[in-house]
Formats: structure tokens, C-alpha cells, sequence
């Protein structure tokens, strides 16, 4: 397991990153995670209930939907997060098949709860969550013929509930890609660009494999902070 504790946006933040055991099946090896990382949690004086993003992935596509159903079955009521899913077999370090990356926050003022707000009709992801004045929206991704098609469809559909959430494009702090091995980064800059005005502060990139079903190309995290 990986650990990292930092802060940011005034507040202390947990990065936790770790792999399943080899000898067990992706489900068991999620459930180990799931383990470790409460546990991991609980020596700090958090717990799941922290969580405000978890990333999950898969060897292939069966490791990425085994264990993204124990993920739902665990982070479940005050532990439900943010959340996204990839296919990407070369970031393992191991024969595991399944991984987790999972944000936790220490709230400035202990009690603070989660708000949690599901699409309609609810569906397997978390719209958003709001927490201590912050905004985590799950990942997004549309089945669209291409690239241009599906930014359009997902920049919308974020800008919408930023605008749910309290926020707007201009109180983004942080904007993850994660892009499809197939498609051109320079491509996506461009179209990100010609939608999005606002200087975003932080914007990350990533390519993957594949995601919760064929057909999709880019999936975008966004995390921001509340309008005054």
C-alpha cells in the first residue's frame, strides 16, 4: 500500500493506493482492499466514511466489473464517494487484478457530514458529493461516435451539475482526464479549450484501456470548490 497525506484547499487530504494479493479472486482481492485501507483509515481516526473519491482498476474487463460491484456493496450509505473505473493492465505493478486509488478528507470541523446527490434516476455513481464546502463529481463518459461528440455530451452534463453542486467551471480546482489509448491528448486539449473558458489550476492526464462499457473514450473527473 501506498500512503500520502498532504494538504490542500486548507484541508488534509489521505491518498491511499493499493494493489490486490495474487493468490485471490478479483472479488476476494477487492474485499482485502476494502480491509486494508479502512483499517489504514482507522489508525489516522477516519474511516470509509471519509472517502470522497475512489478510482478502480481493472486487469481486464471481468476484474473491472467484479470489483466495482464489491465497491458498491462496501462504500455504501456515509461511505459512498466519487467515483471511477478503468481498464488499464499496465498500471499494475503485480499479477493483482484489481486496484483502488481512494481520496480521503479530514473535514475542519469534526461531524461535518456528506451531502450525496444521485442522478435521476439514480444510477451505479454518484452524481456528486459535497463536503465541507467542496464538490467531487464521479467521473463522466458518454457512448457517442467520437471524441468531439462525446466531450460535447460529457462538458454539458458536468457544467450542469456544478451548477447543481453550488459551483461553476471558475471554482474548478482540479479536472482529471482519463483518455482512451486510441485517441490524440493534443485532440482532447482542443476541445477541452474551445468549451471550457476558465484557467482550471490543476488538470492531470491519463490514458486507459477501457471503461464501464465499450464504445467510450474519455472519462473526466472534476473536483471544485463551493461558490461563496
Amino acid at each position: 500500500m501506498r500512503k500520502k497525506i498532504f494538504l490542500w484547499l486548507g484541508r488534509e487530504f489521505i491518498t491511499l493506493s493499493c494493489e490486490g494479493k495474487e493468490e485471490m479472486t478479483a472479488t476476494d482481492q477487492s474485499r482485502e482492499i476494502f480491509r486494508r485501507l479502512d483499517e489504514e483509515l482507522r489508525g489516522m481516526g477516519l474511516s470509509l466514511e471519509n472517502t470522497v473519491r475512489t478510482r478502480l482498476w481493472g486487469k481486464d474487463r471481468e476484474s473491472r466489473n467484479l470489483g466495482s460491484n464489491e465497491r458498491v456493496r462496501i462504500l455504501s450509505g456515509k461511505a459512498r464517494s466519487a467515483s471511477s473505473s478503468y481498464i488499464a493492465p499496465v498500471h499494475f505493478d503485480s499479477n493483482a487484478h484489481v486496484a483502488l486509488d481512494l481520496l480521503a478528507m479530514r473535514p475542519l470541523r469534526p461531524g461535518l457530514e456528506k451531502t450525496l446527490v444521485e442522478y435521476d434516476p439514480p444510477i451505479t455513481p454518484l452524481r456528486f458529493l459535497v463536503y465541507d464546502s467542496l464538490a467531487f463529481l464521479s467521473g463522466v463518459t458518454a457512448v457517442l461516435p467520437t471524441l468531439d461528440d462525446q466531450m460535447a455530451d460529457i462538458l454539458s452534463r458536468i457544467s450542469t451539475s456544478l451548477t447543481s453542486a453550488g459551483s461553476s467551471w471558475g471554482k474548478v480546482v482540479r479536472v482529471s482526464f482519463f483518455l482512451h489509448r486510441s485517441q490524440a491528448l493534443q485532440a482532447l486539449k482542443d476541445l477541452f479549450k474551445k468549451t471550457v473558458k476558465a484557467e482550471i489550476p490543476q488538470m492531470e492526464y491519463a490514458f486507459v484501456d477501457g471503461y464501464s462499457a465499450e464504445g467510450k473514450l474519455i472519462e473526466i473527473e472534476v473536483t471544485a470548490q463551493k461558490s461563496v
